[in-house]
Parts: structure tokens; sequence; C-alpha cells
């Protein structure tokens, strides 16, 4: 708190202050000055204290910063103001006397309450981000020019105040000392007040300032930081709107343009995802599998994506931020060249001739290739890279035997190497045409006897590690509950899952 420095610094002030500008106040003893001085000062304090609690504390955001200003303004010039009356009352004091105590009160006053109104915008900022409330801007905001120009002509006025009550008081005092003054030594004294009041004036002024500059250096911080966010698609920030000027507009209008392209990236984003699913559902529909089959697989992906992303051979591309939900969002589309595959080898209820199979296998290469011109089409982006991975790669196996590029080990992509494993998984879970469904201490097993051939080991590690999860992901997206949208109950998954 900046409060107790500020009143602190009045008492010194207005001591020494006093002493030089009035005769009056020069007579009285150091202590009858000071102790004047810091009885008012400490009551202020005391009535401040309440003053902020009633009015202040428990007022909205909006008015907050100006009813700090208007309370220490008028408390310091108060102060002055009942000093003054005091001084009068008890020491016979003429009112021009007082008049000069006011002045010093008011002029602390002045920069006490700048200064402190900063503190508690500063304050406001932080309550801001906190709870998300921010202040409400008026158009018809005084302007920040208007602010700086009010500011700049009270220093002037109440430092050539105070001087000129210095050098009036100074003048009467050469006169009365008459010859018992050295010409240098009234120049040392006139100048060394002349410092002290130009100082105390001055280390104020560059107070104020320097508390300013410090609140716009955190708004342009935060705006800068919430462009630099946006830029990079992270349009979750906001910047906090904590004064009613043009700065507070200029918070208002950035937290409207996130806002406005936050909406339309979900409505993007929402298009995709529906653009996805229709074009993997229209792959499946031409095929003899279900449309809750890449519901299922993407979200084995996920699960084995979550479980790996901090293994070290993974974090690479499981570790940033967004990778997982790209993979996922991506996953439906692994089967997208079945589109190109003629239905008299797609739905072939038989085993497929040699020939047969080697035109099967293009639909790898065929959805590649679609998704290639996508990218070329729409630039390339982290989504579209994904997918045609995926596409290309997941038919690949980890000893080399896999098409359509015969890859092996880590030269397949990451996911293509967890697509594999889920698409298996899933079809052999699944009831086909040309087979019944396995179950998962099945499949598990068949599994199992290809890691390290047709599997990544770590793969199959982090499957075994969350098989549970498979069987959850295979209970809650199962063809019959897709086919009628049922959602199978708690009990029924535990016992799937053998819990």
């Amino acid at each position: 708190m900046r409060a107790p420095v500020h009143y602190l610094i009045a008492i010194i002030s207005m001591s020494f202050y006093g002493g030089q500008v009035c005769p009056f106040l020069e007579s009285l003893t150091v202590t009858q000055l000071v102790a004047s001085f810091v009885i008012a000062i400490a009551l202020q304090y005391s009535l401040r204290m309440w003053l902020r609690k009633i009015w202040v504390d428990s007022a909205p955001y909006e008015v907050q910063t100006g009813r700090v200003l208007g309370l220490e303004f008028f408390l310091f010039a108060g102060s002055g103001a009942a000093l003054m009356v005091y001084n009068v009352v008890m020491y016979d004091f003429p009112f021009g006397s007082g008049l000069k105590i006011v002045l010093g009160m008011t002029s602390l006053g002045f920069f006490a309450a700048i200064d402190l109104a900063l503190e508690r915008q500063r304050y406001l900022v932080g309550e801001i981000i906190r709870t998300g409330n921010h202040l409400r801007v008026d158009k018809n905001y005084f302007p920040l020019s208007g602010k700086l120009g009010i500011f700049s002509v009270a220093c002037i006025l109440f430092i050539l105040g105070v001087v000129f009550l210095i050098i009036n008081k100074d003048l009467d005092w050469l006169i009365n000392v008459g010859d018992t003054v050295t010409v240098e030594q009234a120049q040392m004294t006139i100048l060394a007040e002349l410092a002290f009041v130009v100082g105390i004036f001055l280390a104020h002024t560059i107070n104020v300032i320097r508390a300013y500059t410090g609140n716009l250096r955190d708004f342009l911080s935060f705006e800068n930081k919430i462009l630099a966010r946006a830029s990079m698609g992270d349009l979750e920030g906001f910047v906090p709107v904590g004064s009613n000027d043009e700065f507070g507009t200029m918070a208002v209008y950035t937290n409207d343009m996130i806002q406005g392209m936050r909406e339309t990236t979900d409505e993007i984003l929402r298009t995709r995802d529906v653009s996805i699913l229709t074009l993997a559902s229209l792959a499946e529909t031409r095929d003899n599998e279900t449309g809750a089959h890449i519901l299922r697989t993407q979200r084995y992906v996920r699960a084995l994506a979550l479980h790996l992303k901090q293994h070290p051979a993974f974090v690479a591309v499981l570790g940033p931020e967004n990778n997982i939900r790209l993979l996922y969002k991506s996953a439906p589309l692994h089967d997208i060249g079945k589109v190109g595959i003629a239905d008299a080898i797609l739905l072939k209820p038989g085993k497929l001739s040699p020939q047969e199979m080697e035109i099967m296998k293009s639909h790898a290469a065929l959805g590649a290739q679609s998704l290639e011109i996508a990218e070329t089409e729409l630039g390339s982006n982290s989504f579209l890279h994904f997918a045609r991975e995926i596409a290309l790669s997941h038919h690949e196996k980890w000893d080399g035997s896999g098409y359509p590029g015969g890859l092996s080990g880590a030269d397949i992509p990451v996911s293509g190497r967890l697509m594999a494993l889920a698409d298996v998984y899933d079809a052999l879970i699944s009831k086909r045409v040309y087979k019944e469904a396995f179950s998962h201490e099945m499949a598990r097993s068949i599994i199992v006897s290809g890691k390290g051939s047709h599997f990544d080991p770590d793969v199959v590690e982090a499957f075994l590690a969350i098989e549970v999860d498979f069987i959850r992901i295979a209970a809650n997206f199962s063809d019959q509950a897709y086919a009628t949208d049922e959602v199978p109950t708690t009990p029924r998954i535990k016992r799937l899952a053998g819990e």
C-alpha cells in the first residue's frame, strides 16, 4: 500500500513547508508545529480507512478509481482547512496564514490522489483478470489528452503558487533581518527552501509519471500478448478493460475482435468436423463397416495418444498441446480412400483374389492423394498433415511387411502406428458379413501376438495398460448403441471391463 508513504511524506513536508512560507507558523515551537500536522494527518488517515471501506470498496468497478481520486484529494484539502481553523482559533493566526497550509496540503493531496487512483486501477485489473468482470466503458469518457492537460496545468499552478508564497515570505524576511544576514547567507537560505519545495513537487510528478507509465506498460503487455496468442490461433484470452478512456476502448475492441474470431473459428471447426464425419461416414456406408467404427477408432487413437504423450519415443509428436486433438479429429478419414474402390471388390462377401486384394490395398494411397490435393488447395496445416499420414500409413507394419510403402519401425509415422492397432482391434471385435465378432480377450491375444511384427511394441504396451478404456469405448459406441442411440449402463460397462 502506497497510502502510508504519502501520509508520512505529508507530515514531513508540511512541517518544513509551514515554517518556510508563513512567519506565523514559524513562531510556533517545533513540537507545536509538528504535533498539529501529525494529529491532523493521523485523523485524516483513520477517516480515510473508514470511507474507503463504505464508499469505495463496495462500489462498482466503473466508479472506484474516480472515487479514490476524489476522496484522497478532498481529505488532504479538508485536513488543510481543519488546520487553518485550528490555528485561527488556538493562535489567532490570520486567514492568509491558514490558506498557505490549505494550498500546501491540497498540492500534496493532488499528487497523492492521482498515484493512489492509479494504484486502485492496477488492483482492479487484477480483479478483472481473476473474475472476468470488465469495466463498462462510457462512450462519452473524458479523453486522455484532457487528463494530461489538466495534470500539467495543475502541476504548474501548484508549483508557482507555493514558490510565490516562499518568495513573498523571504522578501519580508530580508527586510526584517536587515544587515544581520549577508547576501550569500540569504541566497543559500532562499535557494535551499526553493530546492526543497521544487524537489518535493518534482519527486511527486516523477512518481505519478512512473505509476501511469507502469499501468500503460501493463496494458500494452496484455494487448500484445493477447494479439500474439490470437495470431497463433489461441483465442481464449482477453485484455482486461481497466480504465474508462481510449485504452479501455481499445481493450473493448480487442476483446470484441477476439470474440468474433472465436465464434467464427468455432463455426468453421464445427463445419469441418461435420464435413469430416460426413465424408468418413460416406466411406463407411460403402463398406461392410458401420458409422460407429469411426467413432470408436478415433477414441482408441486418442486413448493411446494420451497414454503415450510423455513417452520419450512419442513426446515430439504427441507432446505439443493441440496434436492429440488434431489426431482425434483426423482419425475418421483413415479409410476415405475406399470411396475410390469398386463396389464389386469393396462389398464382396468372400475372400478377395490376389488381384482384387491389390486393388483394395490401393485405398490407402487413394486417400492420401485426395488429402494431398486438399493440402495443395487449402495450404498445409497440421490437421490435413495428420489426416494424410493416417490415411497413407495405417496399414504399414512394424516389420516392414505392410502397405503401401513397406515402411518399418520408427519410419512409420506415429499417427499411422496408433491407427494400425486401433483399426485392427475394432475390426476384430466387430461383426462383419464374412466373420463373427471376436471377444476382447481373443482380440487382445491377436494384437499381443503381433507385437514387434505388425504393431509397434510400445503401442501394444500402451494398449495393454489401458485395455479397460478400449472395452468401455467399444461398449459406449457399439454398433447396436449407434443404431438405436442407446448408451450402455455403468454396470454393463463394468461387466465388459471385468471390473
